[in-house]
């Protein structure tokens, strides 16, 4: 809530603040209408970056609408506003540069990480529990949401103006958290389509910004997978058209994770002619998207670098050295301030067969909630242990299982998906591989502070979570502060 009045005593304190004698340092100096330099610049993109400001307005010279943009955000956060007494209301001074930066000299500082994540619309209620007692330590939730019709239309799949949305959207808000709901299409076909269309491109636009509005969501995600190449502009002038749409609100986008070429194949490997026919944009993604969270997670055996470096089993949910990678490479066309690392909850149990000496037949089963791994380990008396990837995980013998705990409950297990086979090559093998078993590899809390640790050390915006639906590890809430 904003804060129209100050007691006497901390006016006094802040009018100091204001008026102490500026750093020698520009990084640190006291910005205010008339003044020009780097700094300003920094403070514009900071300003841009949060929507105080409009992008293309950081000339480095603080203006009239730079002025306008601290005020604004000095009300937000009830630093100063227009009623009060005391000197301060539109300077950049140290208070509230410690507010827009997280206490930091630099764009990113440590403990100015975004935390957000996604509720999946088959776990609304369990979601929305999990996540109310823990708003205060969230920047945005992403209801996971909307879906598309074949004709390019909206679903509303979540019902999100029913319960348990709306009493949690109405919490949310109350507490500051941005509500952003996700549109999800998987069909790559059927986006083509729809997007090569004027009309039909238009029309979803237009529909997405009125939802927007209409419900006072606080912005938008896109998260349109399964893209072809030949969709790549279609794709990057819809959001162009959407973002023009949505004026102050929020866009969000929602991409797979793009992997270096070395990544991808080994020394001496042919690489195809098509290998970067990418269906994203980085580039222009950058212009119309303000966050890009990176789905950076199911890795499997798709990393075949980190396969040959890492000892068996190695099918990772997200192995932090891959996130790195294709972080740093994201970062070459899109600003860091804008980057999300998407963070993984659940893990994945395989079938493993040696197919030679170093060669291993991974088999998914299904993807599952830590607490379906946790059960099997207290049956078996088998303690898990970190692995390769720095997850936690362990193997057995599912005939073992079957003898003490015959099949039953799955409720542990997460959403279902299609089974996959891959065979991959590892460095080696820390279990007893003589023979095919079953293997659980999951993203614990530990796990998930490794990926919030590596956001802090590449700079990036923050963090999202997939997903809040209190079957994660509990300790997970302690990670992200």
């Amino acid at each position: 809530m904003m804060k129209y009045f100050f007691a006497v005593a901390a006016s006094v304190l802040l009018v100091f603040v204001f008026l102490a004698p500026v750093n020698a340092q520009a990084a640190t100096r006291s910005l205010s209408i008339g003044l020009s330099g780097s700094d300003v610049t920094v403070l514009q993109n900071e300003l841009i970056a949060q929507k105080y400001l409009a992008a293309g307005k950081n000339t480095g010279y603080f203006g009239p609408l730079t002025q306008a943009a601290v005020k604004k955000f000095q009300c937000d956060r009830g630093i100063i506003c227009a009623n009060a007494i005391v000197e301060g209301y539109g300077i950049y001074g140290p208070r509230t540069r410690a507010a827009l930066l997280g206490g930091g000299s630099s764009p990113i500082s440590t403990s100015s990480l975004e935390f957000s994540g996604w509720i999946p619309y088959w776990r609304s209620a369990t979601g929305t529990q999990d996540v109310l007692p823990h708003l205060g330590q969230i920047t945005s939730v992403m209801p996971f949401g909307y879906t598309m019709k074949s004709d390019g239309t909206l679903v509303d799949t979540a019902h999100l103006m029913e319960e348990p949305w709306t009493s949690f959207i109405a919490e949310a808000k109350a507490r500051g958290v941005r509500v952003i709901p996700t549109v999800m299409w998987g069909n790559g076909d059927t986006i083509h389509k729809i997007l090569s269309n004027t009309t039909t491109r238009i029309a979803l636009e237009d529909e997405i910004a009125n939802l927007v509005k209409k419900n006072g969501f606080d912005g938008i995600d896109i998260d349109f997978e399964a893209k072809k190449h030949e969709t790549i502009d279609y794709f990057s002038t819809f959001l162009k058209g959407l973002y023009q749409r949505m004026g102050n609100k929020w866009v969000y986008c929602t991409v797979e994770a793009r992997m270096p070429l070395f990544d991808r194949y080994l020394p001496g490997a042919i690489i195809p002619a098509d290998a970067q026919d990418f269906a994203n944009d980085y580039v222009e993604m950058n212009k119309y998207c303000d966050r890009v969270e990176i789905m950076a997670y199911d890795q499997g055996t798709i990393d075949v670098r980190l396969n040959k470096a890492r000892t068996a089993p190695y099918a990772p949910i997200a192995d932090p050295g891959w996130v790195e990678d294709l972080v740093t490479l994201a970062a070459k066309d899109i600003d860091k301030k804008k980057i999300i690392i998407g963070i993984p909850t659940y893990g994945y149990e395989y079938i493993v067969t040696p197919v030679s000496v170093d060669g291993y037949k991974y088999k998914v089963l299904w993807p599952f909630n830590f607490r379906y791994a946790t059960e099997i380990a207290e049956k078996i008396g088998i303690t898990p242990a970190r692995n390769s990837a720095g997850e936690i995980g362990f193997s057995y013998d599912p005939d073992i299982l079957a003898a003490i705990a015959p099949a039953g409950d799955d409720s542990t297990k997460t959403q279902q998906m299609i089974v996959s086979t891959s065979v991959a090559q590892n460095a080696g093998s820390f279990v007893d591989t003589s023979k095919p078993f079953n293997y659980l590899s999951w993203s614990d809390a530990k796990a998930i502070a490794d990926k919030v640790e590596l956001a802090r050390k590449l700079g990036v915006r923050g963090v999202a979570v997939f997903k809040f639906d209190g079957g994660e590890d509990p300790a997970m809430w302690e990670v992200l502060k």
